[in-house]
């Protein structure tokens, strides 16, 4: 009788180990994807949830940040080396395996987890939430990925520099060829400057806080912040940058209103209009566009000082109590209301101060919304292009002669600021308007490299800030 051959035991069946950190980054990616949210709205609450179950340590939340962010910022570098190591087109590959080849990708790329533990917790991650079955082949796809490092495989997926230079630092520095190409085109200059931008584009922002004037300092904020924790702003005389870590909100001045998070080029801008001189009286300021609230809580508080009003208009009733929740507590006369700015709700002519930092690409915003460089198109360009030629019309149509209004956007893209500017003062779509352009150069003292003006454009890689443009104009008739 012959023998049976003996079978091998099979290996007993283990249950996936869950690791918390990574399914809240992986929750946050599946969440940008589905919904089209934005990281910097999604992470917050589900870091909160974390730490509130007991789950979480400040160490877990920020590897947790630095997964769901650097993913982002570096997915069309990383979807370049995926797609060499699938069989298949990338967009074959389900969204939700592509989001954990994505965070495993940026491990082993981006970050110096050791290779073993990258790819052992990106094939967990998948057992959890994709099952055992697309974990094999998450495995197979980071151990090809695994097989060089970020330098190698940007050798091999980057086009030479020589031959299509946009499309070379579009997947180096993970930008879609066409704002590649648009912020060179706003920037000038040879390789060095774009590369600098890019870069900076892909760097963690500083937190920075703003002393709301008469209400609390910039040395009162570092006092409570601790020297240590905080270093004074760079540029503007109410802010403080807080250090990697920083928790805003736990401070008393921000709890209390006195202070809020807001970028320095932001409150540049709001500086730069209250500052501009004005013929004639100075009692009524309008920030026509004061969603979430930032500008107009600045504006507010400057307008205070000096015995003016503000008015601050939003369009979006639930931005509009955003702007109300940032003015509470203003010792100042101010109004919110909840109106569009392209159909007036004030009289002509009403206001001595106007600020419209209108809808935008948000090109100059990168570093914070990382995910936005892969959504926006560049047909978004011609969406927002009416709206903000009209919300300039209205807002010269509202300020006195003798008032400046102050035209203020978070992109560089050529087609959002100075062409904007110049369409409305030459009256195309509209009649031509009597202005002056007041330079903006010298109401930012200290700030260098602020082009030819008269306008301004602030960049990350040169000033720290987001790209922001602000333009002042007069009106003179």
């Amino acid at each position: 009788m012959s023998q049976q051959p003996r079978r091998r035991p099979s290996k007993p069946y283990r249950r996936p180990q869950k690791d918390p950190v990574r399914i809240l980054a992986f929750e946050a990616l599946r969440a940008v994807d589905e919904r089209d949210a934005y990281a910097n709205l999604v992470l917050p609450p589900l870091l909160r949830k974390a730490r509130e179950g007991g789950d979480f340590d400040a160490r877990d939340a920020a590897l947790a940040t630095e997964l769901v962010y650097g993913s982002l910022r570096r997915q069309g570098t990383y979807d370049a080396i995926i797609a060499q190591c699938v069989d298949r087109p990338l967009r074959e590959v389900d969204p939700p395996v592509l989001d954990v080849l994505t965070l495993g990708a940026h491990q082993l790329l981006g970050t110096r987890i050791p290779t073993h533990a990258a790819v052992s917790a990106s094939v967990e991650l998948a057992r959890v939430v994709l099952g055992d079955g697309r974990a094999k082949f998450v495995n197979a796809v980071l151990r090809k990925i695994a097989a060089h490092d970020l330098d190698g495989w940007l050798e091999r997926v980057a086009p030479e520099y020589d031959e299509d230079p946009e499309d070379h630092l579009g997947i180096v520095h993970a930008h879609p060829r066409w704002i590649v190409s648009a912020l060179w085109d706003a920037l000038g200059g040879g390789r060095a400057g774009i590369e600098d931008l890019l870069e900076a584009d892909n760097e963690r922002p500083e937190v920075t806080l703003v002393a709301r004037p008469g209400r609390s300092t910039a040395e009162e904020l570092l006092a409570v912040v601790g020297e240590e924790s905080a270093l004074p702003g760079r540029w503007s005389p109410y802010a403080v940058r807080l250090a990697e870590g920083g928790e805003p909100g736990a401070l008393d001045p921000v709890r209390e209103g006195r202070a809020g998070v807001q970028d320095e080029g932001s409150q540049l801008v709001a500086l730069a209009l209250a500052n501009a001189p004005v013929e004639g009286p100075d009692r009524a300021w309008l920030d026509g566009c004061a969603g979430p609230g930032g500008k107009a809580a600045l504006l507010a508080a400057l307008a205070a000082q000096r015995g003016a009003a503000l008015l601050a208009s939003e369009k979006q009733p639930h931005r509009a109590r955003l702007v109300a929740r940032a003015l509470e507590g203003n010792p100042g006369p101010y109004a919110v209301i909840a109106a569009d700015g392209t159909r007036p709700a004030w009289q002509p002519g009403a206001f001595d101060r106007v600020l419209v930092d209108v809808p935008c690409t948000g090109l100059g915003a990168l570093r914070r919304r990382p995910e936005a460089r892969w959504r926006r198109r560049p047909e978004d360009l011609d969406g927002f292009a009416p709206l903000q030629r009209e919300l300039l019309r209205q807002a010269l149509a509202a300020v006195r002669v003798g008032g400046v209004v102050g035209y203020a956007t978070c992109s560089p893209h050529p087609a959002e600021t100075r062409a904007v500017v110049d369409d409305v003062l030459k009256g195309r779509g509209g009649d031509p308007v009597q202005v002056e352009w007041v330079d903006a150069r010298p109401l930012m003292p200290g700030v260098p490299a602020l082009g030819d003006g008269p306008d301004v454009q602030l960049w990350p890689h040169l000033h720290g800030t987001d790209a922001m443009y602000l333009a002042l104009l007069r009106r003179t008739g």
